[in-house]
């Protein structure tokens, strides 16, 4: 299965948090990394007075099932000291399943694709880097909402 995933963070140097959750990601059991976008500055989305933000998409091959894959997601933000106290709030590591091949989930703990994917130019602009011929799985193709969130202020950021 192809899942590609959403990485986030804006504390506690998140260009080093972001690097690092990408390297777990090519750890995970039964899961190959086998694409990930640049890194890009983003303005913080949630509560004033943040940090910006450090993102990038991850395309994963995985065998595990999506409440698996979520699972070991949330260790690796874990192991990152992610505290969940305010609902989008600053973090040391947020890891979204953006989209798990072209299935709708909608369970208890897990929305895909994911719930705000399509107004997020941090989201789309770097998953349209590592797969611009993608479709949703509505059939919509992502091109066509890069026309409806503009790049803005997103900022790829050089290495």
């Amino acid at each position: 299965m192809r899942a590609y995933i959403g990485l986030g963070s804006n504390l506690d140097n998140p260009l080093r948090q972001v690097q690092d959750a990408l390297k777990e990601l090519q750890q995970l059991p039964q899961t190959k990394l086998v694409a990930q976008s640049s890194v890009y500055r983003s303005d913080p989305v949630g509560p004033a007075g943040q940090p910006d933000y450090i993102n990038a998409v991850a395309a994963l091959e995985t065998e595990l099932a999506p409440e698996l894959l979520l699972d070991a997601l949330q260790a690796i933000e874990q192991a990152h000291q992610r505290v969940r106290k305010i609902h989008w709030g600053p973090r040391t590591l947020d890891l979204d399943i953006l989209l798990y091949n072209n299935q709708v989930i909608e369970t208890e703990r897990l929305i895909v694709p994911h719930a705000w994917m399509l107004e997020r130019n941090f989201v789309l602009w770097p998953l349209a880097e590592i797969a611009p011929e993608l479709q949703l799985p509505d059939g919509s193709a992502l091109q066509q909402h890069l026309d409806l969130c503009p790049l803005g202020t997103l900022e790829k950021i050089s290495l």
